[in-house]
């Protein structure tokens, strides 16, 4: 079978130059070994995706002179896909529901670092510090019906005991890097949201879904989601699914070293084409000339 690759935006702003750089990789990757590339719109976000940047996602991509197969997965059209999962954790007693408010939860945060720093994940925020993991079932059914706003998180204590051994194939960096198995410690997020009330996934359950239901067998994407493969290698064991190998790539940073962002006029690709660049100097900007 052909190695099958993915390249995964999400339709919240228009792409800029590290967009660019991981559909290139993940273009020629499928090019040089005779793979197949899908393109997947990450569209769960309601508040903040909006048609028109999936229209310019399809136009810049068009012009960088990458290709995908068709149909196009929009992940708003497959929530039934991840209600599914979320009730096979569920049903192995791995989901709660948690009922503070972000407000609420920096709140408990900062009253625990009064007795020294409190925890936080790879990303930086802090681990969960409530206590509705603890709620008594008859509890938590009296509020989801009184309407208050719920998380669905992921019981990780519970949900590490019964995988052991964890670890990821990682490839290596595109550029010589080493390549290896790496050990997954998810217990590193504390009990991540796994759903909302008012929507039924989340980034970390929705990918590992569409990745297996997709047949993805390799995985490039920015060095900025190394860590979180540790929580995607979980669920993937908990809820059956098959193991990809991944390739993290290096970040295109800005002048100041910081991780682009959408709202970066400066390294938006609608604005270098509006000044005149081509794909070819896009690729040399990226260090793919």
């Amino acid at each position: 079978m052909p190695p099958v690759f993915r390249f995964a935006p999400s339709p919240n702003g228009h792409l800029h130059l590290g967009h660019a750089y991981s559909a290139l990789l993940n273009f020629y990757r499928a090019r040089e070994t005779g793979g197949r590339l899908l393109l997947r719109i990450e569209d769960i976000d309601t508040t903040r995706c909006r048609p028109e940047f999936e229209a310019a996602i399809y136009e810049d991509l068009a012009w960088l002179g990458t290709s995908w197969e068709i149909p196009v997965r929009r992940q708003s059209e497959h929530l039934a896909d991840y209600r599914a999962a979320l009730d096979k954790l569920s049903a192995l007693g791995l989901v709660y529901p948690a009922f503070e408010s972000r407000a609420e939860i920096a709140r408990l945060v900062s009253a625990r670092e009064a007795d020294g720093p409190w925890p936080r994940d790879p990303d930086g925020a802090p681990l969960y510090p409530g206590e509705c993991k603890s709620l008594p079932g008859d509890a938590r059914a009296r509020l989801i019906a009184s309407g208050v706003p719920y998380a669905l998180r992921l019981d990780m204590a519970a949900a590490c005991q019964r995988v052991a051994g964890l670890t990821w194939r990682e490839l290596g960096e595109e550029q010589g890097g080493e390549g290896g198995i790496v050990p997954a410690r998810p217990q590193a997020w504390g009990d991540v949201i796994l759903a909302r009330k008012e929507t039924p996934t989340s980034y970390h359950l929705s990918v590992v879904v569409d990745d297996a239901l997709q047949g993805v067998s390799e995985i490039v994407r920015g060095q900025d989601l190394f860590h979180a493969t540790a929580v995607h290698r979980l669920l993937q064991v908990l809820l059956g699914l098959p193991e990809p190998a991944y390739r993290h790539h290096r970040l295109i940073c800005d002048g100041e070293g910081r991780k682009l962002s959408k709202s970066s006029r400066s390294t938006g690709l609608r604005e270098l084409r509006a000044g005149g660049a081509s794909p070819a100097s896009i690729r040399a900007l990226v260090g793919l000339g």
